[in-house]
């Protein structure tokens, strides 16, 4: 049986990059990527942040509950799941523990980063980075600590911000020589700039699309063309939910019912179709006739 990473690297791999990687932040909303024909998903943790805990990416998520998440979508999807496990919840100790956690969970890959603790989203003022040496550590312990050697290892450095571009690609050399699979620069302010990291850092990059952040965004072809292996899109599927539930309670507010609010949200049947009702009843119906064979003999 093929394993998560193994997949993932497949599509890693594929001449079809960037790989497009859209991010969920529950398990209904991994099932609506997979279902949208997407061949990898992506646990975002500022998006589990923001819908679980309703704060801000500061580092207040705990890996329990993060686990917790990557179960659950791991449970109900069959494509690839990539988990941002932020700075890996401690030293390389914690790193290694954070790693077995999330591969039993499921995980395909994850992504440390080299920021301090509470790390903050790569696109606010006021982060700071560990030491590279302290980050060579944490990849070093990643790489031990995985069970499958499939099990893709993404290193993100934030330092572009607080030290240049220029170190933060000495950093992503470094720990791509410390055996991370997959390199992430996160927040380069320019096209410029992101023709600079893939031209002078040998390997496969994230390209981080956060509309509104300081990355522009760009169209896949020319991700393609700067030569980039991913195209991360954490957190546009809790934005368009959030106009979504918007919408829906702005026609409630003013219609006082949702008769003619349809148009708004999926059907009854597309809701019960999304999670598998359909599998559960015959399910229950199984063994329930089970029951009743064992009762009559």
């Amino acid at each position: 049986m093929t394993s998560p990473g193994r997949t993932l690297r497949a599509l890693l791999a594929a001449q079809d990059r960037p790989l497009m990687l859209p991010g969920a932040a529950n398990a209904l909303t991994a099932r609506v990527v997979e279902e949208a024909g997407f061949g990898a998903v992506y646990v975002t943790g500022a998006g589990v942040t923001n819908t679980y805990l309703g704060v801000p990416d500061h580092g207040i998520l705990t890996l329990d509950e993060l686990c917790g998440h990557v179960e659950a979508m791991c449970d109900v999807v069959g494509i690839p799941v990539v988990v941002d496990a932020d700075t890996g919840f401690g030293n390389a100790l914690n790193v290694q523990r954070t790693v077995r956690r999330l591969e039993r969970a499921g995980a395909a890959g994850l992504q440390l980063e080299d920021q301090v603790s509470p790390k903050k989203c790569g696109h606010f003022a006021g982060k700071d980075v560990i030491s590279v040496g302290e980050m060579v550590g944490k990849v070093r312990a990643a790489v031990d600590a995985r069970r499958d050697d499939d099990l893709v290892i993404v290193a993100r450095t934030d330092a572009r911000a607080t030290e240049g571009l220029a170190a933060a690609c000495e950093r992503m050399q470094a720990y791509s020589e410390a055996g991370a699979d997959v390199l992430f620069v996160e927040a380069p302010e320019s096209l410029e700039e992101m023709r600079y990291i893939t031209e002078n850092v040998p390997g496969l990059h994230v390209a981080n699309m956060v509309e509104g952040g300081r990355t522009p965004v760009l169209p896949r072809r020319t991700l393609q063309e700067l030569g980039f292996a991913v195209a991360l899109y954490a957190n546009a599927t809790m934005r368009g939910a959030v106009v979504g539930m918007r919408e829906v309670l702005a026609h409630l507010d003013k219609h006082g019912d949702t008769l003619e609010a349809g148009r708004l949200m999926i059907s009854w049947e597309d809701r019960q179709a999304l999670v598998r009702k359909p599998e559960f009843d015959e399910l229950e119906e199984r063994y329930a006739a089970t029951a009743e064979r064992r009762r009559a003999r």
